[in-house]
């Protein structure tokens, strides 16, 4: 009896396929972007760094002789007592009961649920209800929370990560442009412009600071003398 190689896929198989190399080029995507987010990043951190060095503990300096002058006075912030409402109780509870990671089915999950637990425990501390809701309701659209085997069961799972992989995607051009709009990078722009015309605008600033805490240091001895100290 010869046996027919040939099947015919079905409906689900053929859309699995498609999902699956559209969450291939999103990923491809998402891993060029997180590399661009963590370039800008660094670049940053490398950039603050210089800038601490040469202005920012001038700036420190100064701050610290003006609050002299200025009679700074130090507050005290009371500690937050903590009370849960009956509704911040019940929703923790939920999430303990859906995202424990003892109902982990193999260690990556664990490992998932873990990190949401410990998210959790922070908002629960906090008494932040609507960062608890966000972690129930995230874990709920999350690929994880999909049991079952069989192309349906991963169909789905397949849609959830593309949904995710776009969540991430969104999330990463708000902190790129939210780092594009901070102060930090708004002045090393400044500072590369300024180098482009061969001025060193972070001397430019500490000789400025210098000046400034001078003048800051002569009227803070004006004072103690007429105060007799």
């Amino acid at each position: 009896m010869v046996n027919d190689p040939s099947r015919r896929t079905t409906p689900e198989e053929q859309e699995l396929s498609k999902k699956l190399a559209e969450l291939n080029a999103f990923e491809a995507e998402l891993a060029q972007r997180e590399l661009d987010l963590t370039t800008m990043q660094v670049e940053l951190r490398s950039f603050e760094n210089e800038y601490l060095r040469m202005v920012g503990f001038r700036y420190t300096e100064l701050d610290r002789i003006e609050e002299q002058i200025a009679e700074y006075q130090l507050y005290l912030e009371t500690a937050k007592d903590f009370a849960p409402s009956e509704g911040l109780k019940k929703l923790y509870r939920e999430i303990a009961k859906r995202i424990h990671p003892d109902l982990a089915t193999d260690p990556e999950e664990r490992t998932r649920r873990q990190q949401l637990m410990i998210e959790a425990n922070q908002a629960y501390e906090a008494g932040d209800e609507a960062r608890l809701q966000t972690i129930l309701q995230e874990w709920e659209q999350s690929p994880e929370s999909i049991g079952g085997e069989g192309v349906v069961a991963e169909l789905i799972r397949v849609i959830r990560k593309i949904f995710q992989v776009q969540d991430r995607l969104k999330a990463i051009e708000t902190e790129i442009e939210t780092l594009h709009q901070s102060e930090l990078y708004l002045l090393r722009r400044k500072v590369q412009q300024a180098q482009e015309r061969g001025r060193n605008l972070l001397a430019d600033m500490a000789v400025q600071l210098e000046e400034q805490i001078t003048d800051a240091k002569d009227r803070l001895e004006a004072l103690k003398s007429q105060l007799g100290l």
